[in-house]
C-alpha cells in the first residue's frame, strides 16, 4: 500500500488560498496569493487566480495587467482569456475585449457566456447587429439563457425594433421572474414610448424584487415629474437620495418638481446640492436661477442664469430665462437682446418668441407682440402661455370675441394650479335655457376679479338657472348684497349637488361679451345699512371732501412691481386740504413709516375685518383713489367715484388711451405716459384735486 505523499507548503498555501477564495473571502485569499507569487512569480494558474480575484475586487487596472502576464507565460487558457475580455469590457476599452472574446471564441466555441460578453461590448460600441447576432448565438447554446433574451431585448430597442423588444424581455421574465434588470429594461421601454401606466409598473416590480435599486427609483421619479404628479415625484426621488448621496441628477429633477409646487426654499436647497456635488452643472445654475427669479431674487438668479450660460453657451433657454428676469427689472432692452440670442441659438425656441412678446407688450409696441405670439404658436401649437398672453393683449385692444376665446388657455398655464376638476360638464353659454338646472359659479383668481365679474350671476338667474356661488371669506357678505337669489357657498368647503359648473373669468365668453354688450349697470354691490351707520359714528360729520386712498396691493401679485405704489409718492396729494383715509387692510413694511408720519391720514385696518366693511367705509367717502386693486374694483361696482391710478402697460381689463372704463362707468382712469412714471399720475391727480377743492 503507497503512502499519500504530504502537501508541500506552497501546495497547502494554494488550497488555503483557494478555498478562502470559494468562500467570498476574497482579501483574505489574495494575501496568500501574493505571498506566492513572490516565491513562484511566473505560476500562470496563481496569475490567473490572482487577477480574477482584483477583477471581482474592482481593481480592474492590476487584474488585467496580472491576468496578462498569465497568458504570456501560457497563452491557452480558455478562462483566463475570457475573464480578460471582462476585465478590459469593465474598463470601458471594448475594442481590445471584442478582440480577447474572439480569441476566446476561436479556442472555446461552446461556451455561450463569451458570446454574451462580446456581444455587450458590441452594444457598447453601437454595433448593434453585431451584438444580436452574439446574443442569438448564446441563446443557440442556451435555449434558457435569461440575460441573453433580455439584452438582445435591449438591443432590438436600440434599433427602433419596440416590439420585438418587449417579447425578448417578457420571455426573459418568464425564464426569470425574479430578473429585477429584465423589469428595469421593460419599464425603459415602455417609457420610451409613452406607455407610463405599463412602465411605472414595471419599476415598481424591480423594486419590490430590489429594494435598493436606484436607478428604478430614479425613472419612477422622472415618470411622476413628466406626468406632473409632482409630490410622488419628490418622494421618489428622496428615494434614490436614501439610496445614494452623491445622485446629482436625482437633487436636480426633485428641486425641479419641488420648483412646481412652488416650494422654493427646499428646490434651492436641491440644486445647492447638486452645484455642491457637480459645480459645472450648467441644469444647476438654470434651474436655481429659476427657483431665485420666483423667489423675486432677480440679481441672484441674473448670476446663475449667466454661470449656465458660460458653462453652456448654446442653450436657448437659459438666455430665454434671463431675459425674463431682465423683464422683472424693467431692463427691457436687456431682455429683447436675451430672447433674440436664444432665438439665434435656436430658431425654434417657441417659449423665447412668447416671453419677447410679454416684453414688447410692457413697452406698448402691441403689433410685434402679437406677431412674436404667433410664432410661438406657429412652433409650438400647444403653448398656453403664447394663447393665454396673446388674449390678455386682443383684450386690452377691445377685440374681445377672439380674446375671451383664447383666455381659456389659461388653464393650461398660468391657472393650471387652480383648476378645479368636477365631473360635471362645463357650461359656456351653449344653450340660452337653463331652466331646472343648477350651476356652480366658482373664484379662480384674484378677489377683484369676483367682485369685476359677479355682475354676471343675475344674467344666469335670468336664463332660469339655479346659482351656487362660491366666494372667498373675506366676500361673502358682500356678494349677499347683489339684487339675485343665488347660495352663497364658502370656497373650499362641501359642495351641494350642480349640474353645471363655471369659472367666473369664463362668464364674460359664456355671454359673448362684447365692447357694447358689457353689464355696466351700477351698482351692483351694496353696503350693509347697518354698518354704514357704524362708520357714520366712527367718522362724525363731514366736514370736509374724504377720499379713500390705496397706494399698493397684494406683494404676491403677479404685477405688483408695476401696479404698486410707495405711500411717499402721494405726499404731494396729501398736502392738500382733504380728509385722507386709507383703505388697505396690509400696510408694508417700507410703507410703515410714512403712514405713521402721514397724521392726515386716518387708519382703520383693525376695522376693516371683510369687503363688506370697506364697502360701508367707501360709502361714507366722496372719493376712492387707488392703484388697479380690488378696491378700485369694489368701488367702481358700488358706484362710487373712483380714480384708478395705471401703469404704462395697463392689466387688459383698463384697455387703451382711454379716461373712462366701460366696465365701472364711475371711474377715472390716470395712466402713466411713460413706463414708471408715476410723478406725471402723481401730478394730475393734484391738479385734478385741486381743481375739485376750489369748487
Amino acid at each position: 500500500m503507497s503512502k499519500i505523499k504530504p502537501l508541500s507548503p506552497i501546495e497547502k498555501m494554494l488550497q488555503q488560498a483557494f478555498a478562502l477564495w470559494q468562500s467570498g473571502l476574497l482579501q483574505d485569499a489574495k494575501v496568500i496569493y501574493q505571498k506566492l507569487l513572490k516565491s513562484i512569480p511566473r505560476n500562470p494558474d496563481l496569475l490567473t487566480n490572482l487577477g480574477t480575484i482584483e477583477l471581482q475586487m474592482n481593481n480592474l487596472e492590476t487584474g488585467v495587467e496580472l491576468i496578462e502576464r498569465s497568458l504570456k507565460i501560457h497563452p491557452n487558457q480558455p478562462h483566463a482569456i475570457s475573464n480578460l475580455g471582462n476585465g478590459l469590457f469593465a474598463l470601458k476599452r471594448y475594442e481590445e475585449a471584442i478582440r480577447v472574446f474572439d480569441l476566446s471564441i476561436s479556442l472555446n466555441p461552446g461556451l455561450p457566456q463569451v458570446f454574451y460578453n462580446r456581444g455587450n461590448a458590441y452594444r457598447e460600441t453601437g454595433r448593434f447587429n453585431e451584438a444580436l447576432a452574439n446574443y442569438e448565438s448564446a441563446i443557440k447554446i442556451n435555449p434558457n439563457y435569461a440575460e441573453a433574451y433580455n439584452n438582445r431585448g435591449i438591443t432590438f430597442n436600440d434599433l427602433g425594433n419596440v416590439e420585438h423588444a418587449i417579447q425578448d424581455i417578457e420571455y426573459a421574465l418568464k425564464l426569470h421572474p425574479n430578473y429585477a434588470a429584465a423589469y428595469f429594461n421593460l419599464g425603459v421601454v415602455f417609457k420610451e414610448i409613452k406607455k407610463f401606466k405599463e412602465s411605472i409598473n414595471c419599476f415598481e416590480f424591480a423594486v419590490k424584487i430590489m429594494p435598493d435599486y436606484e436607478m428604478a427609483y430614479y425613472n419612477l421619479g422622472n415618470i411622476l415629474l413628466e406626468l406632473k404628479r409632482y409630490e410622488e415625484a419628490v418622494a421618489y426621488f428622496d428615494k434614490v437620495i436614501l439610496i445614494n448621496h452623491n445622485n446629482a441628477e436625482a437633487f436636480l429633477n426633485r428641486g425641479v418638481a419641488l420648483q412646481e409646487l412652488k416650494k422654493f426654499s427646499e428646490a434651492l436647497a436641491s440644486f445647492d446640492r447638486v452645484i455642491l456635488l457637480s459645480p459645472m452643472h450648467p441644469d444647476a445654475y438654470l434651474n436655481r436661477g429659476v427657483t431665485l427669479e420666483s423667489l423675486k431674487r432677480f440679481d441672484e438668479a441674473i448670476q446663475d442664469f449667466d454661470r449656465a450660460i458660460s458653462l453652456n453657451p448654446t442653450n436657448a433657454e437659459a438666455y430665454s430665462n434671463l431675459g425674463i428676469t431682465e423683464n422683472h427689472l424693467k431692463h427691457y432692452d436687456n431682455a429683447l437682446a436675451k430672447y433674440d440670442e436664444a432665438i439665434s441659438i435656436d430658431p425654434k425656441c417657441a417659449e423665447a418668441y412668447s416671453n419677447r412678446g410679454i416684453t414688447l407688450g410692457e413697452l406698448k409696441k402691441y403689433d410685434e407682440a402679437l406677431i412674436n405670439f404667433d410664432q410661438a404658436i406657429a412652433l409650438n401649437p400647444d403653448i398656453p402661455e403664447a394663447y393665454w398672453n396673446k388674449s390678455t393683449l386682443l383684450l386690452l385692444q377691445g377685440k374681445f370675441e377672439e380674446g375671451w376665446k383664447l383666455y381659456e388657455w389659461r388653464w393650461e398655464g398660468t391657472q393650471k394650479e387652480h383648476r378645479r376638476h368636477f365631473s360635471q360638464p362645463l357650461w359656456l353659454g351653449e344653450y340660452d335655457n337653463l331652466h331646472g338646472k343648477t350651476i356652480l359659479i366658482y373664484p379662480e383668481q384674484g378677489l377683484g376679479d369676483v367682485i369685476q365679474f359677479c355682475r354676471y350671476i343675475p344674467m344666469i338667474e335670468d336664463l332660469g338657472a339655479t346659482v351656487l356661488f362660491a366666494v372667498h371669506p373675506s366676500l361673502k357678505s358682500l356678494v349677499a348684497t347683489m339684487d339675485a337669489n343665488f347660495t352663497i357657498i364658502e370656497n373650499g368647503t362641501d359642495l351641494p349637488d350642480f349640474d353645471l359648473q363655471c369659472p367666473i373669468m369664463s362668464l364674460p365668453l359664456a355671454f359673448k361679451t362684447t365692447l357694447e354688450t358689457i353689464p355696466s349697470e351700477i351698482p351692483y354691490l351694496y353696503a350693509d345699512s347697518d354698518k354704514i351707520k357704524d362708520w357714520k359714528r366712527v367718522l362724525g360729520d363731514e366736514k370736509i371732501t374724504r377720499i379713500g386712498l390705496v397706494w399698493s396691493g397684494s406683494t404676491i401679485h403677479k404685477n405688483d412691481h408695476n401696479r404698486s405704489l410707495l405711500l411717499n409718492q402721494l405726499e404731494p396729494i396729501l398736502q392738500l386740504p382733504f380728509e385722507f383715509h386709507c383703505l388697505q387692510k396690509e400696510i408694508r413694511p417700507t410703507d410703515q413709516a410714512s403712514l405713521d408720519a402721514f397724521k392726515q391720514i386716518h387708519q382703520h385696518q383693525d376695522q376693516l375685518v371683510d369687503f363688506s366693511d370697506t364697502a360701508a367705509l367707501i360709502c361714507e367717502l366722496d372719493l376712492v383713489i387707488s392703484v388697479d386693486t380690488s378696491v378700485a374694483h369694489l368701488a367702481g361696482a358700488l358706484g362710487k367715484p373712483v380714480w384708478i391710478l395705471l401703469p404704462y402697460a395697463p392689466d387688459y381689463r383698463w384697455m387703451l388711451d382711454r379716461p373712462d372704463s366701460p366696465w365701472y362707468p364711475t371711474a377715472t382712469l390716470f395712466r402713466q405716459p411713460g413706463i414708471d412714471d408715476w410723478d406725471s399720475v402723481i401730478s394730475e391727480v393734484y391738479k385734478r384735486l385741486q381743481a375739485l377743492s376750489s369748487e
